[in-house]
């Protein structure tokens, strides 16, 4: 099993070489016991995210690595891939700007920082 840096690196990794768009890498150990990093990146479109979402399995289970699960890939707007210590979002640019993960989580750390106090 990858260390969670390794697994990182080998998902920004995939998703660059298959031409992901604007690829964030998101810590979020201090704001969820879900998971450690949230990966977001946007696709061109549903074909090209499954694309993603394929070769990105396809690149841990090469490493041993089986996906806690897999969804979103019948619509294609946002698949999420799960690989327990990191959460992948391959989203459309119409669905990454309604749900605006980035900020979501940027808001939650920044009202967890105000109120350690």
């Amino acid at each position: 099993m990858l260390e969670t840096a390794a697994l990182r690196d080998l998902a920004l990794k995939v998703l660059d070489d298959n031409k992901a768009i604007d690829i964030k890498d998101i810590d979020v150990t201090s704001l969820t016991n879900v998971t450690d990093r949230m990966v977001v990146c946007s696709a061109t479109s549903t074909r090209h995210a499954n694309a993603l979402a394929d070769k990105l399995v396809r690149a841990m289970r090469d490493q041993g690595i089986r996906p806690l699960g897999i969804e979103g890939e019948e619509q294609g707007e946002w698949i999420l891939v799960d690989l327990v210590n990191i959460v992948v979002h391959i989203m459309l640019p119409s669905a990454r700007q309604f749900y605006d993960l980035e900020k979501l989580w940027r808001t939650t750390e920044q009202f967890r920082k105000e109120h350690e106090n």
